[in-house]
């Protein structure tokens, strides 16, 4: 078992951003992901378009051009796939790391499995996790939030034609899933506990779905908040009381947060407010040597937007890694 320069656990925009980074200051990283390249892009809404414009998310010095304003998500995986096989990265698919143990020396072990369940082994000085958020959605903690018919995820508006469909959030994510749910003909109620429309809705819809809630196409509950999901029903408590509507199916989707399990086990601490803690000059964490990268060292809710940032990790990272040479 050879001795790595670097190991970065995570291939999404803002993993492969760093590997690319790393590369080409001659430090060769080997990227191992649990799933697909990008597999959280891969599981965005299928027809999503980005907030960021293509060149907000570009990475490795390769060019990304959209047919549109802003790109959609077939393009974004096309596109991440492509930067990564032109520079080569040597990257491990569905290898699952699930512990760090730091030596003596201050170099690493990573333990872990195959898809086949078969045990891997590998030794680096340098760790950087670049997970991201999107296996670990924030539960609500109700009763009936973990039946079938509860979704921390929205992929398409097609299963749901005719149901009655209640949506717990508010920012873009569920205003985007409700337009696209409602255009299929889905009834839907929106529970959110704000008092108005978020302010992170994207612009250029929010005349929307404000036009298709005061038509009553769409049911906007405000300062609300869903308190038990029966198998035929959703029980919402508002300013008028405790209310109960007829439901098929339920998309919680009230954002993630990183594996705080797997980074405690790893020895990096955690702040009050549930972040990992790190260095934003250097990206390295409290334990020297494994460093954050991406979606995972975002203090706020993650979303794509981010990679608009996170992609630049790496040339701190690598900036850090070469200081200590």
């Amino acid at each position: 078992m050879s001795l790595e320069s670097a190991i970065i656990i995570g291939a999404g925009p803002c993993g492969l951003a760093a590997a690319i980074e790393l590369q080409q200051a001659g430090l060769n990283p080997l990227v191992i992901e649990k799933r697909n390249i990008a597999y959280s892009i891969s599981q965005y809404p299928t027809y999503m378009n980005f907030f960021s414009t293509a060149d907000r998310l570009e990475i490795g010095n390769v060019p990304f051009t959209s047919a549109n304003e802003k790109p959609s998500r077939i393009e974004a995986l096309h596109y991440y796939r492509t930067a990564a096989q032109r520079h080569g990265l040597r990257i491990r698919p569905y290898e699952t790391i699930t512990s760090i143990e730091r030596r003596e020396d201050g170099s690493f072990v990573l333990g872990g499995h195959d898809r086949h369940g078969d045990a891997l082994s590998y030794e680096s000085k340098n760790v950087i996790i670049a997970t991201g958020y999107f296996d670990h959605p924030n539960m609500i903690g109700i009763p009936g939030e973990t039946s079938e018919k509860v979704s921390h995820f929205f992929r398409e508006a097609h299963p749901y034609i005719g149901m009655e469909v209640a949506i717990i959030g508010g920012r873009n994510s569920a205003i985007d899933a409700a337009l696209e749910l409602e255009r299929v003909g889905a009834r839907v109620t929106i529970v959110y506990r704000g008092e108005d429309y978020s302010r992170s809705i994207k612009p250029w819809v929010r005349p929307t779905i404000e036009n298709k809630v005061n038509n009553g196409a769409i049911v906007m509950k405000f300062n609300s908040r869903v308190v038990e999901i029966t198998p035929r029903a959703v029980i919402i408590e508002s300013p008028e009381g405790i209310t109960e509507l007829p439901n098929d199916f339920v998309l919680a989707l009230t954002g993630f947060h990183p594996d705080r399990q797997f980074l405690t086990a790893s020895g990096i601490t955690m702040e009050d407010e549930g972040y990992p803690t790190f260095n934003e000059d250097t990206m390295e964490s409290n334990v020297p040597g494994i460093y954050l990268a991406g979606v995972v060292a975002s203090r706020h809710e993650a979303n794509e937007i981010f990679i608009e940032s996170g992609r630049f990790h790496g040339q701190k990272i690598v900036e850090d890694i070469r200081s200590k040479l």
